[in-house]
């Protein structure tokens, strides 16, 4: 089953990325972005010969504002269901505040804007995987899983390809900032972040499953060194 993959810029320099991932069959949205950015979706969509309605399925990696604030907009121009964890339902509905942890300047400025606690249009998941299980994607067409990778929200999930490729969202970012702008090659904690020792956790079980694509919320692509230098950073916090 051969796929292809396009990044949808949310905010220009891979600051806030999404992706879409096409197959043969079918396509998936891998994150929605913030709200009211469903033009760039159709744009990247357009490229790749597609529209709102091919796609099958939305997959939402956790409840932040970044990544889900989109969501309810999107599922109806798609009329596609969404896929969170259980963990982060409430945060999507609106029935709870999310724990924002800065790790830094950066997060710390986001938090004192006000913007990552902006209220969005809240909606309830059509599908919600619940603890440790997986949830496979290829009867949407992609040939992969959807796996609980928890640390930087209690909820967070994870697409993996066959080949080696995940979206990873929020585990780790790159770049300067908020994550994006210019290519370093170097991974770097998000501007926020729950549980670092979990997120090195779950790290080291991506790459021990052969991982060597990181598709990332903030920043682009790394490889598995990069991965396995952050995984080293993570360890030593307290």
């Amino acid at each position: 089953m051969s796929y292809r993959i396009r990044r949808v810029p949310v905010m220009r320099f891979g600051m806030v990325n999404a992706y879409v991932i096409q197959s043969d069959v079918g396509a998936i949205l891998v994150d929605t972005g913030i709200p009211g950015c469903e033009a760039r979706f159709e744009a990247q969509l357009n490229k790749m010969g597609l529209h709102f309605q091919d796609i099958n399925l939305i997959v939402v990696t956790h409840g932040h504002f970044d990544h889900a604030g989109n969501a309810d907009r999107l599922r109806k121009l798609c009329n596609a269901p969404v896929l969170i964890h259980q963990r982060e339902a409430k945060f999507c509905a609106g029935e709870a505040e999310m724990e924002l942890c800065p790790t830094g300047w950066v997060g710390k400025l986001l938090y004192a804007s006000g913007a990552p606690q902006s209220p969005f249009s809240y909606f309830t998941p059509e599908i919600a995987i619940e603890g440790d299980d997986q949830f496979d994607l290829r009867p949407y067409g992609v040939p992969g899983y959807v796996t609980p990778t928890p640390g930087h929200t209690p909820g967070s999930i994870s697409v993996i390809l066959e080949d080696g490729h995940a979206f990873v969202s929020d585990m780790v970012a790159s770049g300067l900032g908020l994550g994006g702008i210019v290519p370093t090659g170097i991974a770097k904690r998000p501007p926020f972040e729950e549980q670092p020792q979990q997120v090195a956790t779950e790290l080291e079980r991506l790459l021990g499953i052969g991982v060597k694509h990181f598709h990332l919320g903030h920043g682009f692509k790394l490889g598995p060194r990069a991965i396995e230098q952050h995984v080293e950073v993570l360890k030593r916090l307290h």
